[in-house]
């Protein structure tokens, strides 16, 4: 009994969401500026960014109820889209260097940040062959939180809290095809994908024990 206690009575991991569906990165060189790396963010759920809103201060705290429950209402992605601290955010969890120096990032104003992201454009020290690029976003609300992420010619990486870091093959750089990185977004993929079909295989199992006599 006690133990039940101490699980309902936990606060911040009941708050996130992780294992919905993952956020995402696109990871490109700028075709007009080889100093220029892209890369553009997108939240998994809608929710998610609700909790991200919430944790700024950009959104009231009654948005996340007392059973971790986060309710998303359209107006929050304009509210969190526009604002200085969620730029901050995204350059403080998202970050880019390349020989070995760090380069500068500005965030550049969503139009629709729901349903398309949001883009930053790293200027670097000079023409980028490869770039090292981090992202934390979210694994501070909770470290179970996945990135999969995208570059060039189809490479691929996930982010997690215990691998933040990637070096990606850009402008003249020789390119990697799939990488062990790779081969564990399609895993996460499978893992979700699994995970439905088992909790969709339970739900049938127990209502069928429930119609036999």
């Amino acid at each position: 009994m006690a133990f039940v206690v101490a699980v309902l009575a936990a606060p911040a991991p009941a708050a996130a969401h992780p294992f919905g569906d993952p956020q995402t990165v696109a990871v490109a060189l700028d075709q007009e500026r080889p100093e220029v790396v892209r890369v553009r963010w997108k939240v998994g759920g809608l929710d998610d960014l609700t909790l991200l809103g919430v944790a700024l201060g950009l959104l009231p705290q009654d948005r996340v109820m007392l059973d971790g429950a986060v309710f998303y209402h359209d107006a929050d992605a304009a509210a969190i889209g526009p604002s200085d601290k969620f730029a901050a955010y995204l350059l403080r969890q998202i970050t880019v260097a390349s020989g070995g120096r760090s380069c500068a990032g500005a965030v550049e104003p969503p139009a629709d940040l729901a349903r398309t992201g949001v883009t930053i454009a790293y200027t670097c020290p000079g023409p980028v062959a490869t770039a090292s690029v981090a992202v934390r976003t979210l694994t501070d609300l909770n470290p179970a939180y996945q990135t999969l992420a995208t570059g060039p010619d189809g490479e691929r990486a996930v982010y997690r809290s215990d691998a933040a870091s990637h070096d990606w093959a850009l402008g003249d750089a020789p390119a990697r095809g799939g990488t062990d990185l790779g081969r564990s977004a399609a895993v996460q993929v499978g893992g979700v994908l699994f995970a439905g079909a088992a909790g969709g295989a339970l739900i049938w199992w127990l209502r069928r024990r429930r119609a036999l006599p």
